[in-house]
């Protein structure tokens, strides 16, 4: 089949080609934009007429992070969302999606200590220079989930907690990360991720660190991050008690 028959073609600035290869191209719609407001909000509104639909734009005007938080989406950067059926509505996805995004940009860079803040953060170098957006939406007897994904590649700008990749980037270095990123998915809905609580917590910078949990911006508890929950929760050791907390941010002393 022609690679047409699966692409929406709105840009000039990705190389299709690269993004899809490998791919079985009968099980995903693929949608290119140069610009658009978010890509979660494309991937809400689009019909998912086959297994998977992913969007990627150069630029997103309106890009979001969690709780609304605005999300800085010069060009060239990763703005990536996948819409697709989930099976499991008890998994916690948005740590499995920080699994399949580190493992991503790893293989496609080859670039050694990308790291996981929980809930949904990625981690260079004490950094953020990834986010997570997962949101979800009713769709008759299925749930629709819309995962949105945001990479630093190169920024224009920064704020002082902000990193990029730009050591590892070139012209390839944005399809590259897309293709693994969709190879992940697939692999996931497949069943083919496995361990994926062990990737997780090897790959956690705050492991057996100390860490206060926010609320609203207001510290409600400290003590030694230990992992994470087959549900998501992390697992807060205080006073040889463990709690788990499924809600709130973390600070930890020397990342970001």
């Amino acid at each position: 089949m022609e690679l047409s028959q699966h692409i929406f073609f709105m840009t000039q600035a990705f190389d299709e080609e690269k993004i899809l290869q490998g791919l079985d191209l009968s099980r995903l719609d693929l949608v290119l934009y140069n610009t658009t407001t978010s890509t979660n909000d494309v991937g809400k509104e689009m019909p998912l007429n086959k297994e998977f639909l992913v969007i990627s734009s150069d630029i997103q005007t309106k890009g979001r992070g969690r709780e609304s938080k605005k999300w800085h989406s010069p060009s060239g950067n990763v703005c990536f969302s996948i819409t697709f059926i989930e099976k499991d509505p008890n998994i916690p996805i948005s740590l499995i999606t920080g699994v399949i995004a580190q493992i991503a940009i790893s293989n496609a860079l080859n670039a050694k200590n990308i790291q996981l803040k929980w809930p949904n953060d990625l981690i260079y170098k004490n950094k953020k220079i990834g986010g997570i957006l997962v949101e979800k939406e009713i769709e008759g007897s299925y749930i629709k989930t819309i995962v949105g994904i945001g990479i630093n590649l190169d920024l224009d700008k920064k704020e002082p907690w902000w990193g990029d990749l730009s050591k590892f980037s070139n012209s390839k270095t944005r399809d590259l990360i897309l293709n693994n990123l969709i190879k992940g998915f697939i692999d996931f809905v497949d069943g083919k991720l496995i361990n994926w609580m062990d990737a997780w917590n090897k790959n956690c910078c705050h492991m057996n660190k100390i860490i206060n949990i926010k609320n609203n911006n207001k510290i409600i508890e400290n003590g030694e991050f230990i992992g994470i929950s087959a549900k998501g929760a992390l697992l807060l050791k205080k006073d040889n008690t463990i709690k788990e907390y499924s809600f709130g941010e973390i600070s930890i002393e020397g990342i970001y």
